[in-house]
C-alpha cells in the first residue's frame, strides 16, 4: 500500500509541528522532497532529476536490485535476534573479516556509526583500564553522548561547553591549513608528537590513555589526508602508554578510496589498527554497522563479566543486506571505479585550481574528494560564502554536493560509488560555469571602482590583458594583485 503524497508545503509544515527542530535538512530555505532514487541519480515528487554527489550511504547506488532482493527475500523467511544460531551471521562476519588483517578477526554486529563508536570506547576502556581518550581537532565520531565528548566538530559549537577533562585534542594532520604543511621535511612525525605530547601531559596530571580515534580519513572536518607515516607513529606512542588505536571506517570504508578497501590501508601494510569501526556505506542504506578487533580485545571484553546483547546487530536480514553489498562492490568492481573515476575527477578540479584563484586545494583518495575554496591562497582566508553560494547554485543546476570543514569551505565529493566520468565532467563544468560568473562580477565591479578612481587621481590603469568587448579579463586584474 502506497503512502498518500503530500503537497511539498504540508510536508514542511509537518516536519515543523512533529520533527525536532534540531534536525535540520538539506538547503532549508528550499528544501527537495526526495521521492525515489536510483545509482547516482535522486527524484523530486516532479520527477526532477538530480545528480547525488553527498550521499556516501548508498554507497553501491541507490535502490540496487540485488541489495533491495536479498533484504526483501530474507524478510519474507526470518529476521530474529542474534542469539539464535543463523548462517547469515557468521557469513557475514567470515566475509567481512577476510578484507581486513587477519588478527582483526572478532566481529560485533550493531545499527549506527554512533553505536560502533561507543562500543569501541568500551572496548578500549575495558581493556587498557584507563579512560583518557585522544582525538583529532575537527573529529566527528557520533551523536551520542560518549561521542559528543570526543568529537571537536560537534562540542566546539555547543556555548559555554567545558571539554572533559579526559578528553585530549591533538592537531588534525592537514597539510593544507594546519600547523604542519606540505614544506615541512616531516609532517607525520610533528604531528604524532603532538599526540605524544599530549599523553605526557596528561601522565604529569595523573590520568592514563586508554584510546587514540581517528577518522582514517577526516570527513566532516574538510576531506583531510593524513601523512604517510603518522598513524604508526601515533599508534607506537599509544601503544608504549598503554592505550589503544581505533580507525573509524563509518565514512570512508568499503573500498571508496580506491587503492584500498579500507582506508586505513593507506598508511602502509605496516599499521593495524586494534579496533576498526565501520558503518553508513555497510548497508547500502539499510541501518548497520559493525566493530571489528583482535581477539585479545574481545576477551577482555567478555571477562568484565557484563555479557554484550545488541537487539537489531546482526540480524539475518541486515546480514543479508551486508553479504549483497559485498557481493555488488566485487561484481561491479566498485572499487576500481572509485580508483578511475576519482582520479579524473581529481584532474578535472586541479584544472579548476589553475583556472580560478578561488580554489585553493584539491585533495582526496578515490571518491573521497575535498576542494578548499580560500579568498587568498597566501593566508588561507576561507571563502565560506563563495563555498555556500556554489552548493546553492549547483542545487539549481540538479546537482546536488555539501561544503563542510571548521569554516565550510571546502565542497565535499562522496557520492555512490557508480559515479561515473560523464557525471564527473557534468559537475565540475558546472562549477567551472559557477566559478568564472563570480570572478567575473567580482572582478568587473573591482574594475568599475578602480577606473573612477583613476578618472579622480589622473593615474593609469595597470598592465593588463583585455577582452574582446575592450574590458580587462578576470585572470590578468586577479595577477596584478597577487
Amino acid at each position: 500500500m502506497t503512502a498518500e503524497m503530500f503537497p511539498k508545503e504540508k510536508t514542511i509544515d509537518l516536519r515543523k509541528k512533529h520533527i525536532g527542530p534540531s534536525c535540520k535538512v538539506f538547503f532549508s530555505h528550499d528544501p527537495i522532497k526526495i521521492v525515489r532514487a536510483k545509482g547516482q541519480y535522486m527524484y523530486d515528487e516532479n520527477g526532477v532529476r538530480y545528480l547525488d554527489c553527498i550521499n556516501n550511504v548508498a554507497h553501491v547506488g541507490h535502490s540496487h536490485p540485488m541489495v533491495v532482493k536479498a533484504g526483501a527475500e530474507q524478510m519474507e523467511l526470518l529476521n530474529t535476534n542474534s542469539r539464535f544460531l543463523h548462517d547469515n551471521l557468521v557469513q557475514y562476519a567470515q566475509r567481512l573479516q577476510a578484507t581486513l588483517p587477519e588478527k582483526l578477526s572478532v566481529c560485533y554486529f550493531v545499527n549506527s556509526g554512533s553505536e560502533a563508536n561507543d562500543l569501541a570506547l568500551r572496548l578500549a576502556w575495558e581493556y587498557t583500564g584507563h579512560k583518557d581518550v585522544i582525538t583529532l581537532d575537527n573529529a566527528y565520531h557520533g551523536h551520542v553522548s560518549s561521542l559528543i565528548n570526543i568529537s571537536p566538530y560537534k562540542f566546539h559549537q555547543l556555548a559555554n561547553a567545558e571539554q572533559s577533562k579526559s578528553v585530549h585534542v591533538a592537531l588534525s594532520p592537514d597539510l593544507y591549513r594546519g600547523n604542519y604543511r606540505q614544506d615541512h621535511p616531516d609532517p607525520a612525525t610533528a604531528y604524532a608528537d603532538d599526540v605524544n605530547n599530549l599523553i605526557q601531559k596528561a601522565h604529569e596530571k595523573g590520568h592514563k590513555v586508554g584510546a587514540f580515534i581517528a577518522e582514517s580519513l577526516q570527513s566532516c572536518g574538510g576531506q583531510v589526508i593524513p601523512p604517510a607515516g603518522y598513524f604508526q607513529k601515533v599508534a607506537q606512542h599509544v601503544h608504549q602508554a598503554g592505550g589503544l588505536f581505533i580507525a573509524d571506517e563509518v565514512q570512508v570504508g568499503f573500498g571508496r578510496v580506491g587503492t584500498h578497501f579500507w582506508a586505513f590501508q593507506l598508511q602502509g601494510e605496516d599499521f593495524v589498527p586494534d579496533i576498526v569501526t565501520m558503518g553508513k556505506p555497510i548497508g547500502n542504506g539499510h541501518p548497520m554497522s559493525c566493530v571489528v578487533t583482535t581477539r585479545e580485545v574481545a576477551e577482555a571484553f567478555k571477562n568484565s563479566g557484563m555479557e554484550y546483547f545488541n537487539t537489531f546487530g546482526g540480524n539475518p536480514v541486515s546480514c543479508a543486506i551486508g553479504l549483497a553489498v559485498l557481493d555488488v562492490i566485487e561484481k561491479e568492481d566498485l572499487q576500481g571505479n572509485a580508483l578511475r573515476v576519482g582520479g579524473y575527477l581529481m584532474r578535472l578540479l586541479e584544472q579548476q585550481k589553475e583556472k580560478h584563484p578561488l580554489v585553493g586545494d584539491i585533495r582526496g583518495r578515490g571518491l573521497f574528494v575535498g576542494a578548499e575554496l580560500v579568498r587568498d591562497r597566501v593566508k588561507l582566508t576561507p571563502a565560506t560564502a563563495e563555498a555556500q553560494d556554489i552548493i546553492y547554485k549547483l542545487k539549481e543546476q540538479h546537482i546536488l554536493l555539501s561544503a563542510d570543514g571548521p569554516h565550510r569551505n571546502v565542497l565535499k565529493f562522496k557520492p555512490p560509488m557508480c559515479f561515473s566520468e560523464e557525471d564527473a565532467d557534468m559537475v565540475v563544468e558546472k562549477i567551472d560555469e559557477i566559478l568564472t560568473g563570480t570572478l567575473n562580477k567580482f572582478y568587473y565591479e573591482y574594475y568599475s571602482f578602480f577606473t573612477d578612481i583613476e578618472k579622480a587621481l589622473g593615474l593609469q590603469m595597470p598592465s593588463t590583458v583585455h577582452t574582446e568587448n575592450g574590458t580587462p579579463s578576470p585572470q590578468s586584474l586577479w595577477h596584478s594583485q597577487i
